[in-house]
């Protein structure tokens, strides 16, 4: 039914107001009644709209770290963005995972319980094929990985628990750790098949390779740092953490050693008149003696100063300090 009322809808309702088939109260009470949203309670809602925003943030930095490790180690294109984050039940997360595939139960200390991070075999063996010198493209049936390219795999879904910590560090301190690899969902019962789980889903792409990475994480893992899944805490913890590394770097940066200059002044020569140098004779400088000397840090010119001795060492006493308008 349309909102806008015809002219000769609006006509016939005046006349019903009119005689009293219609009473102006109950066009009211019927446009306050409240809303009534149906609620499943084999499904309850965990997870918040808000808090599901703040985990796609996470796993997009973790997109971005994952995507500049695999590019480098695998001297190829590589693709990863975030696909959707939701919500649903441990069991449906399991039935949708294809037989066989790549998963590796995580474990989240300190928080008690485990994750699963799941990978299309297609990208799985794209990595290997790629690992092993191939073009990185995977064209054969699926299979179950072998005893090689299990323990080929080991090592790239540890490094992905490691760039997953990493990802992590902003909103509470998790150390990622993998725990085994399996090739059949139906053998990984972490949670009871009700439970709810947040599922992560990237859209990956190796060479001419596609394919899926799932991350689901159970609600009761989450549930002691659920606060800290909110977008303005996430927001303000990443600001703070940002402060930190900043104060960490500028005292590393004051601890390092860097080459200074001082310079006389400048002149040419010809090679002939280098050549034929000898004791006694003078260079005459591009500089007058109540000139400065000019220090350089790195061929930059920074200071400026003037020529004396300090503890019985030759030394410069700076004057002026240039500016980088200067």
């Amino acid at each position: 039914m349309s909102d806008i009322l015809s002219q000769s809808e609006i006509d016939a309702l005046l006349a019903a107001l009119s005689t009293g088939e219609v009473k102006a109260e109950d066009i009211k009470s019927k446009e306050s009644d409240k809303k009534i949203r149906p609620y499943d309670f084999k499904r309850p809602n965990k997870f918040s709209k808000e808090q599901l925003h703040t985990l796609s943030m996470i796993h997009e930095n973790f997109a971005r770290l994952l995507t500049t490790y695999l590019s480098a180690k695998l001297r190829t294109l590589v693709q990863i963005n975030v696909f959707f984050v939701e919500q649903m039940t441990y069991n449906e997360f399991i039935i949708s995972v294809a037989n066989p595939s790549i998963i590796a139960v995580v474990d989240f200390s300190p928080l008690k319980g485990a994750a699963l991070i799941e990978m299309n075999p297609t990208i799985a063996f794209a990595i290997i094929d790629r690992l092993l010198g191939g073009p990185g493209e995977f064209k054969e049936k699926s299979r179950e990985p072998t005893d090689i390219e299990s323990s080929i795999l080991s090592k790239v879904f540890k490094k992905m628990t490691n760039i997953l910590t990493e990802a992590w560090q902003d909103v509470a301190e998790i150390r990622a750790a993998m725990e085994k690899l399996e090739t059949n969902s139906q053998f990984v019962q972490l949670v009871s098949p009700n439970e709810a789980v947040a599922l992560i889903t990237f859209n990956v792409k190796v060479g001419n390779s596609e394919g899926m990475i799932n991350i689901c994480i159970p609600h009761i893992v989450l549930e002691p740092i659920m606060p800290k899944l909110s977008t303005r805490i996430w927001l303000s913890t990443s600001g703070e953490q940002h402060e930190k590394t900043k104060a960490v770097i500028t005292d590393k940066v004051y601890d390092m050693k860097t080459e200074i200059r001082a310079e006389l002044g400048r002149s040419r020569v010809t090679v002939g008149e280098f050549i034929n140098l000898s004791v006694g004779d003078v260079i005459t400088l591009n500089k007058y003696i109540n000139d400065g000397i000019d220090l350089y840090v790195k061929d930059k010119l920074k200071f400026s100063g003037t020529i004396g001795i300090y503890r019985n060492k030759m030394a410069v006493k700076v004057q002026k300090t240039y500016e980088m308008e200067d």
